[in-house]
């Protein structure tokens, strides 16, 4: 592949990218004024049960099938090739957002359930994006690949709050119509410049499998290739404790500081939708310019430790911050979140790569994906009685992942010491 198809490839997924994360964020800030402050229907009242546990559940479905999909998406790329698999996926996004509008229109909470967890099945396809973008080295480094594509992930959450926020005023599906509308152009671009042949050279051809070969294959991979499977070995249970902790924290923030801005600030769809966008710009510009020599400068333990205590603080503080300063504590929370995302996933390469470095990347993301539906069931409980408690409780658990830090330096000191040439020094 010459240098310039990389790139225009590159810039392809770069592009898809921030078109289909744009898509997953545009309704996040539509969701809790629909449930919380919209005329009452049958889907934000269904059975009688409190609105806010509804939208707990609706939050937690989509991760769960962000989990679900996770486990053979990225198998069955491999298998029949990129190209072809991402163009099936999105077109399944684009059903699953049509059907949620749908649902919003017909006011079916049960359909909205299905719908959103169809939709999370299938966008599980961004991380095929991110394959194709490393399969261009050694044309394009790897790290300056995936870095843009993050970049591009950021992009996406930037625009998308802002966009979904300004377009709830034509409706409370509008936003769904509009997130289908933007995986149809990412299905046009897919189709017209990504190859449809993704193998590495000196391959071998493997038979084409049949349906139920194919079942039995991905429910193979399901089994083999789930990353909870690392957690066999004792070493990766600091941080893995760490990191739930860790997410546990930032889910109660992501998914509620939306509810607190509805019930204590009465705020609309556009008012949510900027304070993502200063969340998200504030990690763009940390992870830019001052992540990496911060952490570089103090080190990986050191600089957890701060950021895990800086976010708890930040997080008992926000509640309590009225309209002036707001903007401001989001600002800082965006900063500090991307000062310690970045850290997690270079523990994990350097001391746990050896295990297989997709794998070990996959538990991240399985995690994260676990805490966002276990906040979004228990956290939405602890709404019912204050929004507060629930962001509250985000900063207690937060302050706990500090607890897991220095088990995470023994276990890295260890490594070093057994493997010196597989570990470099924290």
């Amino acid at each position: 592949m010459t240098q310039r198809r990389a790139y225009f490839v590159l810039f392809t997924v770069m592009l898809i990218t921030v078109l289909g994360t744009a898509g997953i964020a545009l309704p996040y800030p539509v969701l809790a004024p629909y449930f919380l402050e919209a005329e009452p229907n049958q889907l934000t009242h269904f059975l009688g049960f409190p609105p806010k546990l509804l939208l707990g559940v609706a939050l937690g479905i989509y991760p769960l099938g962000l989990l679900v999909g996770g486990m053979f998406i990225g198998a069955l790329s491999d298998e029949y090739g990129r190209k072809r698999v991402l163009l099936i996926t999105m077109f399944g996004s684009v059903l699953g957002y049509l059907a949620t509008a749908a649902a919003v229109v017909w006011e079916s909470y049960l359909l909205f359930l299905v719908a959103r967890f169809m939709t999370g099945l299938f966008e599980g396809n961004i991380a095929i994006a991110r394959a194709i973008a490393l399969e261009l080295h050694p044309v394009i480094d790897r790290t300056k690949a995936i870095s843009l594509t993050y970049a591009t992930v950021y992009a996406g959450w930037l625009v998308g709050p802002l966009a979904g926020g300004y377009l709830a005023v034509y409706g409370e599906d509008a936003p769904f119509l509009v997130g289908a509308v933007t995986m149809v152009v990412s299905m046009i671009v897919t189709a017209l410049a990504i190859e449809g042949v993704s193998k590495q050279e000196g391959a071998e051809e493997k038979p084409r499998r049949n349906l139920r070969e194919t079942r039995q294959f991905l429910v193979q991979q399901m089994r083999e290739q789930n990353s909870l499977g690392l957690l066999k070995n004792s070493d990766i249970h600091p941080i893995f404790w760490y990191y739930f902790a860790y997410a546990i924290g930032l889910n109660m923030f992501y998914e509620f500081y939306p509810i607190w801005m509805v019930d204590k600030l009465g705020a609309d769809s556009r008012a949510i939708g900027w304070g993502g966008v200063v969340v998200t710009a504030a990690m763009i510009l940390m992870s830019t310019f001052w992540a990496s020599p911060l952490a570089n400068r103090f080190g990986q333990s050191r600089t957890m430790l701060a950021s895990s205590s800086i976010l708890a603080l930040l997080f008992f503080m926000q509640p309590l911050v009225g309209h002036p300063f707001l903007y401001a504590v989001f600002a800082f929370i965006g900063a500090t979140i991307a000062l310690g995302n970045g850290l997690v996933p270079t523990y994990l390469s350097e001391n746990f790569g050896r295990m297989g470095e997709g794998r070990v990347m996959g538990l991240q993301t399985t995690v994260f994906c676990l805490t966002n539906i276990v906040v979004a069931l228990f956290g939405s409980l602890i709404a019912l009685l204050d929004t507060t408690f629930a962001l509250w409780l985000g900063a207690v658990v937060m302050g706990l992942s500090m607890s897991f830090v220095p088990g995470m330096g023994r276990v890295a000191a260890r490594l070093r010491a057994t493997q010196p040439e597989a570990v470099p020094a924290a």
